[in-house]
């Protein structure tokens, strides 16, 4: 059978214990059934990984996977998947970054990469043309991430070459660690850099000529430089054009939403201070894009008092709160410096923001003293306690061991009275949007497999004021972003769907492309005949795979909840008095589970099953 467009038709599969390669060559209907990205990832893990598999271990798998328009020149396609048994939640591990790097892999002839095994020294991967070599990586352990990009390229000879490693955090087993692409893009959760650190892979580079194939190349074309226009005469992505994600900081702090000191309050004194605004007249050097992107949302900064590298880019919207606002960090450099270490180390800044500012909050509560935290005394506010402890988790030094270990794992060692101040859900922490603000974000929290992600979420905010961006799926009334009714679960559950099959696809979130000419591309590019129904329907198999996985390693409906603080009201502000109520939130968490197929327990029916066509993954592989 022909392969369709958008995929090369091969899976690379690199085993590190006895150092050998394979290839393997699904056939087109593997390809859409599953389409790419999160659900490759979920196939896989059900299909090969044991449910007492030691997220560590080497019986985990590691999962690179391209979606259809990886590596086509359209704005958004320059994202990749990575997956496997998460260290932090134990569950469901997925997540996905932007740059250049997984447009290369599916150049040098693969779409997707499964790596097994566990090497016996630092390895690092070169794939070129096809052609792929293990090769020792000594000489990289332990370095920072500019630094073992800048010797592959030299080894390689090819200043060209795309690099995606793990860090200093994922070589020391944080389990918040990230995957780094090309030095400015993140696969920030679920601890993936971890896994990648743990079978002492330190690096994949690749190079890659090939040309993708496409089912209708001028029509692809056509499309994509009409986006290119639109997004240079200021008529889409205007405000992302503009300032990017971190525009979001003000955004939030309007509307009493901003997340501060550890989720105690929705407004910060100084948000003005750690703004985008404020970074582009201050910090600001330049702008950076991912693979054919016009859009240049990301920010490189720098800045001489803190020695910040520019190579490292600069924080998106969810770090300036993370190690801002909710640190109570109110110095915009100090923010910035505390991104570039956790860019050079391979951190995720949501989780190592997160777990910073529940031990401030336990500090300045009395829970715990500086003689538990090697005498730094970190209260709300403090940047230098804020970057100290940064590099501590990095390198598991001292009270770094702990924290390393996430916000949930560190409060059951500081005892009972701290746990409700570690908010997570199944735990990985939360990100920097607030559920007393956006009630059905708050339900997505609750429900989503890889733990406490805005990523195939709802933003209720942004559906406020017209319901035109949901009328597709024949939802024509708006609800208030309080709500959380039937209707609004409704609302999330075509919502959320569609973002799992953004994230199959692989395709940029904030680029501004409609859902009908999201459909009108996947036609273009694969000839597959499809439809909106079925690409919800590979959004809803890939979450309701997601969640096969973690009813298999143990994690089930009780993992489903929310912390204590977000059903107490905030005091003052925009939404002063406003809270989750546990019963209406219990009461849409069941209404979810029955729209996707689930029983009250939150389990898949075997009739649900048959019908997404996932019922031969029941079984659980063995080791």
């Amino acid at each position: 059978m022909d392969m369709s467009g958008g995929h090369v038709g091969q899976v690379l599969r690199v085993n590190l214990t006895d150092r050998t390669t394979d290839v393997e060559r699904p056939d087109e209907s593997w390809y859409r059934r599953y389409v790419g990205g999160s659900a490759v990832v979920a196939y896989f893990l059900l299909s090969e990984v044991a449910a007492d598999c030691d997220p560590l271990g080497p019986q985990n798998k590691l999962i690179f996977a391209t979606g259809p328009l990886t590596g086509v020149p359209l704005a958004g396609a320059g994202r990749n998947s990575v997956g496997a048994k998460s260290p932090l939640t134990g569950g469901f591990g997925d997540t996905q970054g932007g740059g250049w790097w997984m447009a290369g892999l599916k150049r040098a002839g693969f779409d997707h990469l499964v790596v097994e095994g566990r090497a016996d020294g630092p390895v690092y991967l070169q794939i070129d043309d096809g052609r792929v070599q293990i090769c020792d990586a000594t000489h990289l352990w332990g370095r920072d991430t500019a630094e073992v990009q800048d010797r592959i390229r030299k080894d390689m000879d090819d200043d060209r070459v795309r690099v995606v490693q793990c860090g200093r955090a994922g070589e020391n087993l944080v389990r918040y660690a990230c995957i780094v692409n090309d030095l400015t893009h993140f696969c920030g959760r679920t601890g993936m850099g971890a896994v990648m650190g743990a079978k002492r892979l330190r690096a994949i580079a690749v190079r890659g000529t090939r040309e993708i194939p496409v089912h209708d190349r001028e029509w692809v074309t056509e499309f994509a430089r009409s986006m290119n226009r639109d997004v240079a005469a200021g008529e889409r992505n205007a405000s992302q054009k503009a300032m990017g994600t971190p525009g979001g900081v003000m955004n939030q702090q309007a509307r009493g939403g901003l997340p501060t000191r550890n989720f105690q309050h929705g407004q910060f004194a100084g948000a003005e201070q750690i703004s985008g605004q404020r970074m582009q007249e201050t910090l600001l050097v330049g702008r950076d894009t991912c693979f054919a992107c016009p859009v240049r949302c990301k920010q490189v900064v720098a800045d001489d008092a803190y020695d910040i590298d520019p190579v490292y880019g600069g924080p998106e919207y969810e770090t300036l709160a993370a190690l801002g606002s909710n640190c109570g960090v109110d110095d915009l450099a100090a923010v910035c410096k505390g991104n570039e270490l956790c860019n050079r180390w391979g951190l995720d800044t949501i989780s190592c923001g997160m777990t910073i500012s529940f031990v401030m909050e336990c500090f300045e509560r009395g829970l715990i003293g500086a003689d538990e935290l090697d005498g730094i005394e970190p209260s709300f506010g403090d940047a230098d306690a804020m970057l100290q402890l940064i590099e501590k988790i990095a390198d598991r030094d001292g009270i770094g061991d702990l924290l390393a270990e996430g916000a949930a794992r560190t409060a059951e060692s500081f005892g009972p009275e701290t746990i409700p101040l570690a908010l997570h859900v199944k735990g990985q922490e939360f990100p920097m949007h607030e559920p007393r603000l956006k009630a059905g974000l708050g339900l997505g929290y609750s429900v989503s497999p890889t733990g406490a992600d805005h990523c195939h979420n709802i933003q209720d905010t942004a559906l406020v004021a017209s319901a035109s961006d949901l009328n597709v799926f024949g939802i024509i009334e708006t609800l208030p972003a309080d709500d959380l009714s039937a209707g609004k679960v409704r609302m999330m559950y075509f919502v959320a769907n569609f973002k799992h099959f953004l994230n199959c696809a692989v395709l940029c979130q904030f680029v501004a492309w409609s859902r009908r000419e999201i459909v009108q591309l996947v036609r273009a590019v694969t000839g597959w005949d499809t439809s909106m129904y079925e690409l919800l329907k590979a959004g809803e198999r890939a979450a309701t795979m997601a969640r096969m996985f973690n009813l298999r390693s143990g994690l089930n409906d009780r993992d489903d909840r929310l912390s204590d603080r977000f059903f107490r009201p905030f005091a003052e502000g925009p939404i002063a008095g406003a809270a989750l109520q546990r019963k209406q939130l219990d009461r849409a968490r069941i209404t979810y589970y029955h729209m996707m197929g689930w029983d009250d327990l939150g389990r898949p029916t075997p009739d649900r099953l048959v019908e997404l066509g996932v019922e031969h993954l029941r079984e659980s592989p063995r080791d």
